[in-house]
């Protein structure tokens, strides 16, 4: 999308998309080895009852969803960080995840009007309506 295309109020829906256990597994091994998300017995006996993805890999998910719907062929070209950031409910392997991505501001910069700013909320949930992630974005678009 341009970011002529995007208005306050606007949600952009994505999905599903679905992470097995070996994504998890790959995932945590590499960027987040906590036994939760890398040991599927033990996890079975832990706080979660299984196998849990990394909060980070599910900010990955939403990433891709939203790169593949919103920003592919776009102007963006960077982002100056989050807001806040919150995963109410774990995702488990086989899960499919849906984003909803609510436009939450557009404007051109005050300080460089060739950059367009759009600030938006991004949420995943699980099929049965549960939020698995939600954060306030900010991304940069090159405007001239």
């Amino acid at each position: 999308m341009k970011f002529a295309e995007f208005h306050v109020g606007q949600v952009i829906e994505a999905g599903p998309y679905t992470l097995s256990e070996q994504d998890i597994l790959d995932f945590a091994t590499q960027w987040d080895p906590q036994w939760f998300h890398t040991n599927p017995e033990a996890a079975a006996a832990g706080p979660f009852g299984g196998l849990i993805a990394s909060g980070w890999q599910t900010c990955c998910v939403a990433m891709r969803l939203v790169a593949q719907v919103a920003l592919e062929g776009s102007e963006s070209f960077a982002s100056p960080g989050l807001e806040s950031i919150r995963w109410p409910h774990p995702v488990r392997p086989g899960e499919p995840l849906t984003l909803k991505a609510e436009v939450t501001g557009v404007r051109r910069s005050e300080k460089r009007p060739e950059l367009g700013v759009l600030n938006w909320t991004w949420r995943l949930f699980h099929a049965d309506g549960r939020m698995a992630l939600e954060l306030q974005a900010t991304s940069l678009f090159k405007l001239a």
